[in-house]
């Protein structure tokens, strides 16, 4: 997300509470008023959004929903003021890493006793785990981003190389030799004219964290006394320690790239540079608006531990109920409502990400081969909740210790038992501090 300077934080902040709670929530003659804070941005989205909220005024005048227009930038803070006031919105659209302070603290409705059975078996498990805490349910997780290979179909047919589906994915050994036959010097001048890959790592906590899933690792776990401590142990290292070595030892991703956001290694993905992308699921809409003419890429899977395991974690975005809400189960109605199959998918498609609904997978628009939707669908099932949903004190430990550990030791400068000690002492020290 893109973080604000204090003084325009705090400007968004007092809009949002200029734009929530000033209107009676129960008029005279009975009809119930909600707001409905969503964050959606991409033009698509923001419109599906607004189209179903006129069709669920239009359908239910005894119920009337106010689209209020919310930003990713500084959302924590935003609400965290707006809940303080008590003029927070009664609809909240936010994702499942704020979840964790906001239900701790009390911010939050239980949604469990106002959830529709339709809409609590359409959603899987893993996806309903990733908001609920201490037996309760405070979210309905409706869209979520898997990380994805995107790939230059060229390079890689020119390799010969067998390309991976959910069903025989490539192993992370057959990633690294894959990645070695597409490094290339073109021209014979001892330099590399293509990587095989290209790692962004400007922000390297959330996948590095994530993706130690795949080989089955687990950063955050509980000891016997029901407390989140740090583990780094083989399978969580194995992911960090092949994009190491990619860079630094078998030169097959650029160094470079290690300071690169995704948009930035679009350019160089384009040019021939990069034979292919780790990246999040929504970035196959800026690749097909701004790849060149005639270019050819594809949508991969990410590389699994062994043959038909594909596990990764992911960070839904969801739709709470404010404690204070006084209409906890008309608003919850209204979230049901957004998440119908084909609402979901609607909402999926404009902004370019997953819907956790099983029905809302098999819609024509999402579950369809153009732009690598398929190869979301199919890695579905081995989504689960990101390690670090849950755990109180992550973000200090995120800010003040894993993101400039990994980026020294992804640069070479730290080996893995060093960056062990700084995840694991360190990290548990303020972990400790926040369970006391």
């Amino acid at each position: 997300m893109r973080t604000l300077l204090p003084g325009a934080a705090t400007t968004l902040a007092l809009s949002l509470l200029a734009g929530c709670g000033a209107a009676p929530d129960t008029t005279a003659d009975g009809e119930i008023r909600l707001e409905f804070l969503s964050l959606a941005w991409q033009k698509e989205s923001v419109e599906a959004n607004k189209r179903l909220v006129r069709q669920w005024n239009e359908d239910h005048p005894g119920v009337q929903v106010r689209y209020v227009q919310g930003s990713w930038d500084s959302i924590h803070d935003q609400l965290l003021t707006s809940f303080l006031g008590g003029e927070a919105p009664d609809i909240i659209h936010d994702d499942a890493s704020d979840l964790t302070d906001f239900a701790h603290g009390g911010y939050l409705a239980d949604l469990t006793p106002y959830l529709p059975k339709r809409l609590r078996d359409d959603i899987p498990q893993e996806s309903w785990e990733t908001t609920s805490y201490d037996e309760g349910v405070y979210g309905v997780p409706f869209l979520q981003e898997p990380r994805v290979l995107i790939a230059n179909t060229k390079l890689l047919k020119e390799s010969g190389v067998r390309l991976p589906t959910a069903q025989r994915p490539w192993t992370w050994r057959d990633f690294e030799d894959i990645s070695k036959k597409l490094t290339r010097d073109v021209d014979g001048d001892g330099r590399t004219d293509t990587y095989g890959v290209a790692w962004a790592m400007k922000e390297p906590v959330a996948q590095s964290v994530n993706l130690a899933l795949s080989t089955g690792g687990n950063v955050f776990t509980k000891d016997g006394d029901g407390k989140n401590r740090i583990r780094y142990d083989t399978a969580e290292s194995s992911v960090p320690e092949l994009v190491r070595r990619q860079v630094n030892e078998d030169r097959t991703a650029p160094r470079n790239g290690l300071g690169m956001s995704g948009s930035d290694t679009l350019p160089g993905f384009f040019g021939g540079r990069y034979a292919m992308l780790p990246l999040n699921f929504s970035y196959r809409q800026q690749v097909r608006q701004q790849a060149p003419e005639g270019f050819d890429w594809t949508v991969l899977p990410m590389p699994g531990q062994s043959t038909g395991h594909l596990t990764q974690g992911v960070a839904p975005q969801t739709l709470s109920v404010s404690r204070d809400s006084a209409h906890k189960k008309a608003a919850v109605d209204f979230i049901a409502y957004l998440n119908q199959a084909d609402h979901q998918a609607e909402l999926a498609t404009g902004d370019w990400l997953l819907p956790t609904s099983r029905e809302a997978l098999k819609d024509p628009a999402v579950n369809t081969r153009r732009y690598g939707w398929r190869t979301g669908v199919d890695i579905a099932a081995g989504l689960r909740p990101s390690p670090v949903l849950g755990v109180l004190g992550f973000a200090e430990w995120k800010d003040k210790i894993a993101t400039p550990a990994y980026q020294e030791y992804y640069n070479g400068a730290l080996g893995t038992d060093e960056l062990r000690t700084r995840l694991v002492a360190d990290g548990n020290r303020i972990l400790d501090r926040y369970q006391r």
